[in-house]
Formats: C-alpha cells, structure tokens, sequence
C-alpha cells in the first residue's frame, strides 16, 4: 500500500484498514469459513472473487441505492470505500426456501414473521421474494428475527426503506443471474448511513459468499441443490462427523480446487468476463 494505511480490524474473510476519516481499505482473503469458523486451508483467488463480483454489482445497482465503493485497486481484491454508521441488521432476501428459512418453515410453517403456503418443499420457488431479516451475531450464528423486532433495532422508517430496497436489488440481481444460468436462491445485503443519513449498500454484495447460487439447468424443487458456493466445503466438513466447533479440518487438495472453481465459474458466468481478464484488469467489472 502506497499510503499510510492504519489496520483496524479483521472478519472472517476481510481486513479492514484506515485511510483517513472518510475513507477504507477492505482487502478481501483468500480464507472460508464455515459453521461460523475459519478454516486453516485458504481458496486461491476467492478474495479476487468476491471483490471482483461486488464491484460488478455495485456498478449495475447505483440506480437502485448508493454504495460505499470509491476505487477497486490492482491487486483485485482491495477496495476503497466510503465509512457508513452500518446497520445493526443483516438484510436478506429470499427467492426460494433453502437454509434456516427451509429449516424454520418446517419448524413453524413461517420464517421471519412471514407466513408461508402449506405444503412447500425444500428448495421451492417462493410466490414472491421476500425480506428476512436477521440479528448481527457477535459470536455464534445470526437469528433470523421479524419486521417487529427488526423496526425496534432501527427504526419503522428506516425499516420499510431498508425492506423496499433490499427485495428491489434482489429482483434486479436475480434476474440478471438467471439470464446468465444461476438462481440466486437467497442473499444477504448490508447497509450503512452516509454522513448525511442516505441509505448506502455496504460490505459485500451478490457474492457466493454472501448467496446462495445454484446452476440453473440443475435446479430441482424438493431437495438440497448443487451449489457455486461453500456449500461444497460445508459439506465435506459435516462428512467427518466435526463438532463445528474451533479448530476446523484441514481441507484435501480436491476439496479446495473444486470450491475455486465453482467460486471462478460463477464470476465467470456473471460478469461475462474471463477470470484471468479481471486479475490483469481488476476495472473490467466497472466497465
């Protein structure tokens, strides 16, 4: 880094610096973590991935919402953002039910406060999308919470807005990606407030970190789908029986070659861009 860049923190996956007062550094790594814990064995380029993939998103979703993106720097996988006052809610959306939706409707018939048809399947279609929003653990897994509970956290208004735009990016991505062979299944959004309280997209967005991505031509209602996302890692792990719990399994040589190429494969297919094309030119995706 040219500039004086001060660390101020670490996520699973992201390291985050200080530019100045308005201004970040995020550089996305290579690291997966799965069940909430980092794995010792890292994904070539799926850092490239994930800031590659946001960026194009944050390109094509201006018109839609502002984000925090300023500049995308050459390595690929550090971004230049703006700082936000960030939201203390996880925004999702879903399309189909999969994951704790699919989990909690079998529970309840309902998943965040949303009440659903009887008799649907695993991986359905939903009638329309719809929103979920969730708490931002600190530790341990995010609980999926309802509109009540989720106003209470940041306000009506801000709420219905944050609703509003959330399921709007949702549509605009999904259809895109489904015209170029994935479903977006579900996604998480993050939003902040800008310094003069404007609703700002955050973090990372449409990602296969933050998504579920399935292979159109593959999609089959009723069961689990095959993924472009850690699914893949996830569910190696569970096959060794690990309590989920710190430290995490080593992964195998075909484990970690198969999650990179689901992870290029679906940049690939929806930036319309040669991976190999971005790493030379991480701008590519803004253009």
């Amino acid at each position: 880094m040219s500039e004086t860049a001060i660390h101020v923190g670490s996520g699973k996956v992201r390291e985050l610096y200080a530019l100045d007062h308005d201004r970040l550094l995020l550089v996305a790594s290579d690291r997966i973590s799965t069940f909430d814990v980092v794995l010792p064995t890292e994904i070539p380029d799926k850092g490239r991935v994930l800031t590659g993939l946001s960026a194009f998103w944050f390109a094509r979703t201006r018109h839609l919402v502002p984000n925090h993106l300023l500049a995308l720097r050459d390595d690929g996988r550090s971004t230049e953002c703006r700082r936000l006052e960030m939201l203390p809610i996880e925004c999702v959306v879903r399309g189909y039910l999969s994951g704790s939706g699919w989990k909690d409707y079998v529970a309840t018939g309902a998943t965040s406060g949303h009440v659903l048809p009887a008799g649907l399947a695993e991986s359905d279609r939903l009638p329309t999308p719809i929103f979920t929003p969730a708490t931002k653990a600190q530790e341990g897994h995010d609980e999926n919470i309802d509109a009540r509970a989720a106003s209470e956290l940041v306000g009506a208004e801000r709420f219905r807005e944050v609703e509003r735009v959330a399921l709007a990016l949702y549509e605009f991505a999904a259809q895109y990606a489904r015209e170029r062979g994935i479903v977006i299944a579900d996604t998480k959004f993050e939003f902040g407030l800008g310094d003069g309280g404007e609703l700002v997209l955050g973090d990372e967005a449409l990602t296969p970190d933050s998504s579920r991505f399935w292979p159109a031509d593959e999609y089959r209602a009723g069961e689990a789908q095959p993924s472009f996302d850690k699914q893949f890692v996830r569910d190696y792990c569970e096959s060794l029986g690990w309590d989920k719990t710190a430290p995490a399994p080593e992964l195998p040589a075909e484990v970690v070659s198969g999650t990179r190429a689901r992870y290029v494969d679906a940049f690939e297919r929806i930036t319309g861009i040669a991976f190999d094309d971005y790493v030379a030119d991480p701008t590519a995706v803004l253009r």
